[in-house]
């Protein structure tokens, strides 16, 4: 019998080279998950290569099979290697979430485009490229998450400081502004609590990224699972620690913050978005609208009660915010309880009500696709907004944003952040966490070095 061909597939994580955003700092940027675990399906006659722009510049590498995932802010780069192969007549794939939300476009610069979940459909690409009948278009459709591959973790760039992993997906939230939904689904699907066990027991790293828009759910039988993995995580023995994120319910039952802590969690990621209960309704953020401005601190407080760090979100750069609202957000993110604070601009992404409203109503400034998606990664206002000019409220945004991130008060924040939780490890996480979200806003810059203490 014939040996099976030999083949090369190239994987690539491009980066968006603005100097801004999450590839900032190596302690923010996430392992490309999906591109291991796309290597995990590639049958064993393939060699499988990851090219990671997060950490190395792109190089050309021969292959038969280039495959490419991608943000928005980061397609623009996408294309444009993409095309170096095109020329080359050697064929080219994408798959993610912003292809999914514009396959039209992706399908220009590129010969085939995989939508929504890939595993489903990864060995079909295969089959049909081998066969020389690669497909323009592939639908991958939501499965369940039993015996989900583990991802070829030797393929990932050992720069990361943390390792990655999944244990569900989907959201019903469905705020306006965010694709998570109309990617991953509605309803959350659990993996099997024994599958991420397993998974955990081959990271190799201390520090782990629980991936799940939200671990801990919006209902009763979402806490009991949390707390089911947590514990199993405890019984294991495996002894990391862990950042994950979740909603403002996460407090309702204290069981999942106790068991939380005792598994290994440091901090957990909360969308607070606005201290303003207009803009949560408008936003259609409708738990923390429902719970109300007055819960924050009684929400960050009894994590920390279990030494848990809060990571606050907020956005600035509303439609409806003035000088004013800018200045409340300011001096709300300084005088709440949260231990470190994520500040992003508002940003329309392709596949969310607000992108679609704001394309009708002719808001978008910049619209000239594909190039212009390198500036939808959170750091600039992409649309008119109705209080002021938009290039004066971006302007008056970064001055707002760097009193959040005030070196003095930082130092404030993580002595509060050390009293509250009671532990000077998850109080410094904190504090390298805000200069972390700092450069973010402004780039690379110079900070306390060795964030994680070893």
């Amino acid at each position: 019998m014939a040996e099976a061909k030999k083949h090369t597939l190239l994987l690539v994580n491009p980066a968006n080279k603005s100097g801004s955003g999450f590839i900032v700092n190596k302690d923010t940027r996430y392992q490309p998950l999906s591109l291991g675990i796309i290597a995990a399906l590639t049958p064993a006659n393939w060699k499988v290569k990851i090219i990671d722009e997060n950490f190395r510049a792109f190089r050309y590498y021969e292959a038969d099979l280039v495959g490419f995932t991608a943000f928005s802010s980061t397609v623009t780069r996408a294309y444009e290697l993409a095309q170096i192969y095109r020329e080359k007549g050697i064929p080219t794939v994408i798959g993610g979430i912003h292809a999914s939300m514009v396959p039209d476009e992706a399908s220009e610069y590129v010969d085939s485009v995989v939508t929504g979940e890939a595993e489903g459909v990864w060995q079909k690409v295969i089959a049909d490229f081998e066969n020389g009948n690669l497909q323009k278009r592939y639908r991958g459709a939501l499965t369940d998450m039993i015996q989900s591959p583990h991802p070829r973790r030797e393929l990932f760039h050992p720069g990361y400081v943390f390792a990655s992993i999944q244990t569900t997906r989907g959201c019903p939230m469905n705020c306006d502004f965010c694709s998570v939904t109309a990617f991953n689904g509605a309803h959350y699907r659990y993996r099997p609590i024994p599958e991420v066990i397993e998974e955990l027991r081959t990271i190799p790293q201390q520090n782990v990224f629980i991936l799940d828009d939200n671990i801990v759910g919006n209902t009763t039988q979402a806490q009991e699972r949390a707390i089911e993995l947590f514990k199993a995580i405890i019984d294991s023995g495996i002894r990391k620690d862990w950042i994950g994120q979740a909603s403002l319910n996460v407090a309702d039952n204290e069981d999942v913050l106790k068991y939380a802590a005792k598994s290994g969690c440091r901090m957990l990621f909360i969308g607070i978005e606005s201290e303003q209960e207009d803009q949560l309704k408008s936003a259609n953020k409708r738990l923390n609208a429902k719970m109300g401005i007055s819960s924050y601190d009684r929400v960050f407080d009894k994590m920390h009660k279990y030494g848990i760090a809060v990571i606050a979100g907020f956005i600035f750069g509303w439609e409806d915010d003035t000088k004013e609202r800018i200045d409340h957000r300011v001096a709300f993110t300084r005088s709440c309880h949260a231990d470190s604070i994520q500040s992003t601009l508002m940003t329309p992404l392709p596949g969310t009500r607000l992108f679609e409203r704001l394309k009708k109503e002719g808001k978008l400034v910049l619209r000239n696709f594909p190039n212009d998606w390198q500036y939808y990664g959170y750091e600039h206002l992409t649309f008119h907004p109705d209080t002021m000019d938009r290039e004066e409220m971006q302007e008056y945004i970064f001055k707002a944003i760097d009193r959040v991130y005030s070196p003095g008060f930082l130092k404030i924040r993580m002595l509060k952040s050390w009293w509250r939780t009671g532990s000077f490890i998850t109080a410094y996480w904190s504090y390298m966490s805000n200069w972390n979200y700092r450069g973010m806003a402004f780039g690379e810059i110079k900070r306390p070095k060795n964030w994680l203490l070893r």
